[in-house]
């Protein structure tokens, strides 16, 4: 794991989530490797194609980008990831 990655419990909660293969984008690569790929692109500014190899394949990078950011599946992660959080409580105040 590198810096910016994923931690494993931050996987934990989102995998669920995550959408499944279909017969039009054929198999999803691993998720978890593309999914980190995305912030460190996002972040840096870096060309997908100049990603770091560990991500997978910059064009799977790319196109699982383009294809969820389009479609809305951020959008629909992040409220069910906000949704589980919430539905689990909040961890108490350390004041």
């Amino acid at each position: 794991m590198g810096r910016g990655d994923l931690a494993d419990a931050g996987w934990g909660r989102l995998r669920p989530f995550l959408p499944v293969s279909n017969s039009r984008c054929g198999r999803w690569r691993e998720h978890r490797r593309v999914i980190d790929g995305i912030p460190r692109q996002v972040r840096t500014g870096v060309q997908w194609r100049d990603l770091p190899e560990r991500f997978g394949p910059w064009r799977s990078v790319y196109e699982r980008h383009r294809l969820w950011s389009g479609d809305g599946t951020w959008e629909r992660l992040l409220q069910r990831v906000r949704a589980a959080a919430d539905a689990a409580g909040s961890p108490p105040s350390s004041t």
